[in-house]
């Protein structure tokens, strides 16, 4: 080996040969956003916050139980209160109903009963109860499965948002791990340059060698500058996860290691034989039960009803205060003949919708089915490529070892030492995303067969 290339690489290490490149504005890394996640609970806090999807959702759920109190109040007792005061502006002497009082005879009635006066006030008491009407109870049952769907599309929400803000999570922090992983070999393409350089100035490189290498820096450059914006579209899309429109990083100190199991912790893992209890299997069999009781409500419109009703009037009196002048209590039946059709087309309407509602149900438990059969072969695919990437990265590490012993003891040229420079900047960056594939991959095989509920 020649004296002086040996002489150069004593006085040059590679540590000092980049100390002069330490001051690169590329090898700085990115500011972290003005929002900055260190665990999980602080991550699904601001989710609780800014989640409008499921405020949407929940909103649902309050709109669908006031539906259901509107069809309990048909079958509840409906009472009314009203009162008037009566004047007769030709005939001022003469009493004058009002309130939909009935005096009865109380006009005609002898000189010994209190004699209405004018002008008259009258109040009526009303009373109507519902005895026997399928239709309305129908309707409840309409109403409540409408609120048990809105319910399990709150825990459907929830858990897909919590699916997605745990890939956003792993995103932004695998992309900060690949920006770091960028900058690394930009120092170590900027090392290289340098050594090469120090070898030219000592007659141990050709300016064939200074080329090789200042290419490798423009690569890595190249490179750098890629990663550093997918880093800014990963903390915006982790902001857009959480409801916000400002972009959000991860700090360092975030365990992605437990990232699975913070994230699954409020929620259930399921099997194939329990799909139907994934909530938005759950939500469209409401869905179904509600088109069915909105089906039997129409039908049930052909049969009749009874009802209870009750009335009291009462009206001022000369001598007073006043009288009761009636009290009233009747049945009520009504029996529906003939609307013109409107009901057969309502029956048919609805049974449309049953058909409907059987589909949407049969469609939901078939995705969730093929949902998790492609997240679990998708979890073992990524493993397989997690596995065949940590080989590849040992080699590359040790092929890039090898290389610059060679290259310290002449036995190899730049070609070979930027070449090995490259292998191991591909298999760096190709581990840091196949183990990112692998995070979002469980999260994945987890979140599409589970339930979350509140």
């Amino acid at each position: 080996m020649p004296a002086h290339r040996i002489a150069a690489l004593m006085i040059c290490p590679l540590v000092a040969a980049a100390a002069g490149h330490a001051d690169d504005p590329q090898l700085a890394p990115v500011p972290p956003a003005l929002i900055t996640l260190s665990t999980w609970s602080e991550a699904r806090g601001l989710l609780d916050e800014g989640s409008l999807d499921l405020r949407a959702a929940e909103a649902a759920v309050v709109q669908a139980q006031g539906r259901w109190r509107q069809s309990l109040s048909s079958l509840l007792p409906h009472a009314a209160l009203t009162a008037g005061v009566g004047y007769d502006v030709l005939n001022p002497a003469s009493p004058v109903p009002a309130g939909g009082v009935n005096l009865g005879n109380a006009l005609f009635s002898g000189s010994a009963a209190p004699a209405p006066t004018a002008p008259l006030g009258s109040a009526g008491a009303t009373l109507r109860q519902s005895v026997v009407d399928l239709s309305a109870w129908s309707a409840l049952d309409v109403a409540d499965a409408a609120t048990r769907a809105a319910e399990a599309s709150v825990e459907d929400v929830r858990r897909r948002q919590t699916r997605v803000l745990a890939r956003a999570v792993a995103t932004a922090a695998s992309s900060e791990r690949i920006a770091e992983i960028g900058r690394t070999g930009l120092r170590q393409a900027l090392e290289r340059a340098a050594l090469t350089e120090r070898l030219v100035a000592l007659g141990a490189a050709s300016q064939l060698d200074v080329v090789r290498v200042q290419q490798d820096v423009a690569v890595a450059r190249t490179a750098l500058t890629t990663v550093d914006e997918a880093l800014r579209t990963a903390r915006e899309a982790l902001g857009a996860a959480l409801g916000l429109a400002e972009p959000v990083s991860v700090s360092p100190a975030f365990a992605l290691d437990g990232l699975i199991a913070d994230a699954a912790a409020p929620c259930q893992a399921l099997d194939r034989e329990h799909v139907d209890d994934r909530a938005d299997v759950t939500s469209a069999r409401a869905r179904r039960d509600a088109a069915e009781a909105a089906r039997r409500a129409a039908w049930t419109g052909y049969l009749p009803t009874l009802g209870l009703a009750s009335n009291v009037g009462a009206y001022t009196s000369d001598p007073g205060p006043g009288r009761f002048a009636s009290w009233t209590i009747a049945a009520v039946i009504a029996v529906p003949l003939w609307e013109g059709g409107f009901r057969e087309g309502l029956v048919a309407e609805r049974s449309g919708a049953v058909l409907g509602a059987d589909a949407a149900l049969a469609v939901a438990r078939r995705d969730a089915l093929l949902e998790h059969r492609r997240a679990a072969s998708a979890e073992r695919a990524a493993a397989a490529l997690v596995d065949s990437a940590r080989e590849a990265h040992g080699l590359a590490l040790e092929l890039d070892r090898l290389t610059r012993r060679a290259f310290e003891l002449g036995r190899a040229d730049s070609f070979d030492l930027v070449q090995s420079g490259v292998v191991l900047r591909q298999a760096q960056l190709e581990l840091a995303l196949r183990e990112a594939d692998w995070l979002r991959a469980r999260l994945d095989a987890f979140f599409t067969l589970a339930r979350c509920p509140a």
